[in-house]
């Protein structure tokens, strides 16, 4: 059920111009260790200003909203839907930072079914769940490591350097020691 949202979801956007990249548990799937997961993250690469264009990809896929969209997206950027029939929910995320504009332009084509659905890079994937910094988080990031050995640390620090200054937190220093815990 979750593949054929998936593929729906993807038509839609491409049908409607909206870039965008598969983002949290959905991209640990296919990047790291399995889990369950009872959502989909979706980053577009849109701002606010497109809403009523998601809300009618949202509506074409009978994706409720579970706020007011447009105030609750103006304060946090989000667009919480629940699939009224299956009862998956999928967030929008609206962005277009100058690195969600590179991740957008980094995504991995996935086939599911007949349809090629963008998920975020390895890195961007890496670089989403260091900041957010649950526990959880941090296990997804050690199995996505430990999965791809090759992942590109130079360009997952450069943004995480970034992060650390802008936020004023250590993410930098949290990928280095989850990334020393997978060498061990």
């Amino acid at each position: 059920m979750v593949a054929v949202l998936l593929e729906r979801l993807a038509v839609s956007l491409r049908d409607a111009g909206i870039p965008y990249m598969i983002i949290g548990g959905q991209a640990v799937l296919i990047y790291g260790e399995p889990r369950i997961t009872k959502d989909i993250d979706v980053t577009l690469g849109v701002d606010v200003d497109r809403m009523a264009d998601v809300l009618a990809v949202a509506r074409g896929l009978s994706l409720a909203p579970l706020v007011d969209p447009v105030e609750f997206a103006k304060k946090t950027r989000v667009l919480p839907c629940q699939d009224q029939s299956i009862g998956l929910r999928v967030d929008f995320v609206f962005s277009f930072s100058a690195y969600e504009k590179e991740a957008l332009s980094r995504t991995r084509a996935i086939r599911i079914g007949t349809t090629d659905v963008f998920y975020a890079s390895p890195e961007d994937v890496v670089i989403h769940k260091i900041v957010a910094g649950r526990p959880r988080d941090l296990e997804d990031v050690r199995g996505i490591l430990l999965k791809n050995p090759s992942i590109d640390a130079t360009y997952i620090r450069r943004w995480l350097e970034d992060f650390s200054t802008s936020l004023g937190e250590p993410v930098l220093a949290r990928f280095e020691e989850v990334r020393a815990s997978t060498a061990q």
